[in-house]
């Protein structure tokens, strides 16, 4: 799986964090290298994932709640 360090558009951050998440639900992706994928997408595209402290609303309809909650709490723990 690869993954870009900077994306375009929100549509495409969406996409990468769903592809991540569901390949480490699949088993296809260790936990360890899910955490530092999520970790270098908030960090490389936080305008794109994020407007003050809320997730923007493509983010919100693109990823689902169950997706964001991994998300969050990995930005609680890091």
């Amino acid at each position: 799986m690869e993954i870009k360090m900077f994306y375009k558009s929100q549509d495409e951050v969406a996409k990468a964090i769903n592809q991540i998440i569901d390949a480490y639900w699949l088993n296809e992706l260790s936990e360890e290298r899910m955490i530092e994928a999520i970790n270098t997408l908030l960090q490389n595209n936080r305008s794109k994932i994020m407007k003050g402290n809320e997730y923007t609303s493509v983010i919100k309809q693109k990823c689902g709640k169950r997706r964001l909650e991994v998300v969050t709490r990995l930005r609680e723990m890091y």
